[in-house]
């Protein structure tokens, strides 16, 4: 997510003299995947690349909060783990609505079961800490 970060925001900063390089050196016809990602990144609005640099520059901090948290075993970090895989439910269920593919589906039953995984080991937690 840090990368994807720094991509967007380099994006944003040196749009011009990546348009050029894209044009001269590297959209030949060998790279069409290549070619068609850094299209779509040229064709953002800058407001769309600064929003969407610094909420994954944000993102990848509370991840790395969270693998520390994690690391340590804190209960805390438990915590954000769960809330951070239930966010991202909503966000599922309006892309399934507005789209509906067998991957969407998939992608979600698995973040539910995660989400429901994890919300059984905080209950654990919970009664093993309430029990102490």
């Amino acid at each position: 997510m840090f990368v994807t970060a720094i991509a967007l925001l380099f994006t944003l900063k040196n749009h011009d003299q990546l348009a050029d390089f894209s044009e001269a050196y590297l959209l030949e016809s060998k790279h069409r995947i290549l070619s068609a990602l850094v299209d779509h990144l040229l064709n953002l609005s800058s407001k769309t690349l600064r929003l969407s640099g610094f909420g994954a520059l944000a993102y990848s901090g509370v991840t790395i909060v969270e693998a520390v948290g994690l690391w340590y075993r804190k209960l805390w970090a438990e915590w954000l783990v769960t809330i951070l895989v239930g966010t991202s439910v909503p966000f599922e269920l309006y892309e399934l609505v507005h789209g509906f593919s067998l991957l969407k589906v998939l992608v979600l039953g698995v973040n539910l079961a995660v989400l429901f995984y994890l919300i059984q080991q905080l209950r654990k937690q919970y009664a093993k800490h309430s029990s102490q």
